[in-house]
């Protein structure tokens, strides 16, 4: 087994002499974005809870480079890849083993070699390498697997015995290499050059918004230029929107603005390179927009809502919102696996 130093979302630094009186250790490498990499966190947490008390060792890592993913990448979680989110995603399914961050460098990762995520290494009590692979063959979280490849290795060394099944190849989402990043840069580069236009809204196009276009899920955010918590959350909203656009997901924006200040609006959505439907209202006055919006909106801003398919409010807030919060709402929504399209 290679050498490792790496840091845990727990603030120690780890490596193999932490985990010298385990008989075996199961070292995982995954993620927090991948969709196959979370359909197996249940999994992974019962080869825990089964064999952790019979003296095998587990701990996952991270080999991917945040800066070599994309947001678009990020369309079946609610976090990307960061340290400060490997620490949220631990807590938020209880992970009771180490969680190890190798995206600076990935050179940990390396001298393994994972080839995706999740990838499984198995060494005996002298660390040697005994299987590496899948944890089974089957990726949905719904349906049963018919070789549990992982765990029958696992039972085979406890049993001293010869692992049935040594290798097998992995299925999931690509290791983010940190000099794997061009396809992010580029994507970039798209976004930046697209273009940003706004459009005035009146009574009848604001309600057309409002009910929905009966396939997507829309996320409506209404702001101003002279709002400071619009300004300072509107980046978020905009990543948001890149995260999921390749989902059936939708972003409205709606200036209250005055419609004198539409070369301004215009100016900060271009600054923010926000290629969506950009609306400014140019009704009589405010409180048209918002009876439309939202009957139960007070009026004060920003306003955030998401809308289903149907117009249905499957969520709002009055305020800065907490994006972390809003993204699992529209997880939850879209679903976290590939089984859920």
């Amino acid at each position: 087994m290679p050498w490792f130093e790496l840091p845990g979302v727990d603030g120690h630094i780890y490596t193999p002499s932490d985990f010298s009186d385990d008989k075996l250790l199961v070292v995982i490498f995954t993620c927090n974005h991948c969709p196959t990499a979370q359909a197996y966190e249940q999994r992974i947490l019962e080869l825990y809870n089964d064999f952790n008390s019979k003296g095998v060792g587990f701990t996952a890592i991270s080999p991917n480079s945040n800066e070599a993913l994309s947001l678009a990448e990020c369309g079946y979680s609610d976090l990307d890849d960061s340290f400060e989110a490997m620490k949220i995603r631990a807590k938020d399914i209880g992970l009771p083993f180490p969680y190890l961050y190798d995206g600076e460098t990935s050179q940990t990762s390396m001298k393994f070699g994972p080839v995706a995520t999740p990838h499984v290494f198995i060494f005996d009590a002298e660390r040697q390498l005994r299987y590496k692979g899948r944890i089974d063959d089957m990726e949905s979280p719904y349906e049963q697997p018919t070789s549990k490849d992982a765990r029958n290795a696992i039972t085979a060394l406890l049993n001293g015995e010869v692992v049935p099944l040594k290798t097998t190849k992995t299925f999931g989402c690509s290791v983010k290499w940190p000099w794997k990043d061009e396809w992010t840069k580029k994507l970039i580069r798209r976004w930046e050059n697209e273009e940003v236009t706004l459009k005035g809204a009146d009574t009848l196009i604001l309600d057309s918004i409002i009910r929905g276009n009966g396939e997507d899920l829309t996320l409506i955010n209404v702001w101003a230029t002279f709002c400071g918590p619009c300004v300072m959350e509107f980046p978020d909203l905009v990543d948001t929107y890149r995260m999921y656009s390749g989902r059936g997901f939708e972003f409205v924006t709606l200036s209250m603005d005055r419609p004198g200040n539409s070369e301004r609006v215009l100016e900060f959505l271009s600054d923010q390179n926000a290629a969506v439907e950009n609306y400014i209202w140019e009704g009589k006055n405010s409180y048209e927009a918002i009876d439309i919006v939202d009957p139960d909106w007070q009026g004060s801003l920003p306003f955030t809502m998401l809308l289903g398919s149907d117009g249905e409010i499957i969520f709002r807030h009055a305020g800065p919102v907490d994006v972390l919060e809003l993204r699992r709402v529209i997880i939850r929504e879209l679903g976290r696996y590939f089984a859920d399209d």
